[in-house]
């Protein structure tokens, strides 16, 4: 019987002992996150209070976009009346020149065009005369009013018509003034509209094309500009003027100076995004419109709560402060931080911290005392 009872009571001591061993492991963990100073030490520590403070601390705002030009700096190119493309020295990356030639067009109703320009001409020189004749003959009664009518519909009709013609014959570029019967030509010329360099070519020599086709498309990087996405959230730390730095991800050391232009008030409704277009202070041709690029942004934020820098210490990966509880005890709290300008950091969880009184200096003294009490 007594060895029955001998174990059965070895096993509850132990089983006591446990309990304490757990109780006392348990206490000494809810505990270990407050540093206890006795006078002699507060007094050596030199530990200085205060409260969080407002402060204007600057962040840089990371964004993406791409160069982009604006549309009267980006042309299409193409014949209102078609044609076949008889040359062009064209090639994508060509620099041109505003009023250059850069193709020559063919057709037979190039022809026609001039010749009908030309006869029309003709005719309206007699019919203005016999408009003239008829005019001062109705004046005397010599002629009835319906002749005279007739003239001057005639007339009104055949400089109409001329008049037409000469607006086709400006659309392939052709000027009705010097046009005569010794020039007519079954070729016509298509000038550069801008100067700036070739994005597209989308014809070749020998094809036929019509109205409504796009040969060229021209690029004048003189305004060229980088669009960048912002979104909702970031929207109102922007203002029209405001510097900042792009980069592109090939060479991001080469920084280009921008400043922004104009904010879109519109925001797109799959990202909630908004445009944001910036002027680049001094334009490299090494840009070119497509092109993305990376930039950043120093923004304001009037109304960040920080501490001292010496306020925080880091332990084990993660950022902590020290609250006050009383005069000698101080709980150690883990905080979210965020960017940091003049000796302060700006604290992203505030609100359980607002009231508290907590160690601007003196932080790291107290994370050595925690140390040390969790080696003993």
């Amino acid at each position: 019987m007594k060895n029955i009872i001998l174990p059965f009571l070895l096993i509850l001591v132990v089983s006591c002992n446990s309990k304490t061993v757990e109780e006392k492991t348990e206490t000494i963990t809810l505990k270990e996150n407050i540093a206890t100073l006795t006078d002699a030490q507060l007094k050596n520590a030199t530990i200085e209070t205060g409260n969080l403070e407002k402060r204007s601390i600057s962040s840089v705002l990371k964004v993406t976009g791409k160069i982009d030009v604006p549309p009267q700096n980006m042309v299409s190119v193409s014949m209102p009346l078609g044609g076949y493309l008889k040359s062009t020295k064209l090639l994508p990356g060509l620099h041109i020149a505003k009023g250059e030639v850069i193709a020559t067009m063919e057709d037979q109703q190039y022809v026609q065009l001039q010749q009908d320009y030309l006869t029309t001409k003709s005719k309206l020189f007699y019919v203005q005369k016999e408009y003239e004749r008829q005019k001062e003959l109705n004046q005397s009664q010599a002629s009835s009013d319906k002749i005279f009518q007739l003239a001057d519909s005639e007339f009104r009709t055949l400089r109409i018509t001329l008049s037409g013609l000469s607006e086709k014959l400006k659309l392939i570029n052709v000027n009705p003034n010097t046009l005569s019967e010794k020039n007519i030509s079954k070729s016509v010329n298509i000038y550069a509209p801008i100067n700036g360099f070739v994005s597209k070519v989308n014809v070749n020599i020998g094809k036929y094309v019509n109205p409504s086709d796009v040969l060229f498309e021209l690029i004048n990087p003189s305004d060229i500009h980088l669009n960048l996405k912002i979104f909702e959230k970031d929207i109102t730390k922007l203002f029209i003027g405001q510097k900042l730095v792009a980069y592109t991800n090939n060479q991001p050391d080469k920084k280009y100076n921008c400043a922004i232009l104009l904010i879109s008030k519109d925001l797109s409704v799959d990202e909630h995004s908004a445009d944001v277009h910036c002027h680049f202070e001094n334009y490299d041709k090494t840009l070119l419109p497509g092109m993305y690029m990376n930039a950043d942004i120093e923004v304001k934020s009037n109304d960040a709560l920080a501490l001292p820098q010496d306020a925080i210490v880091n332990f084990e990966g993660k950022d902590y402060i020290f609250v006050v509880i009383n005069k000698n005890q101080f709980r150690m709290t883990e905080v979210k931080t965020s960017t940091s300008e003049n000796g302060f950091v700006e604290i992203l969880d505030t609100e359980d911290l607002k009231n508290n009184t907590i160690v601007t200096k003196g932080a790291y003294t107290l994370l050595m005392k925690l140390k040390n009490k969790a080696d003993e």
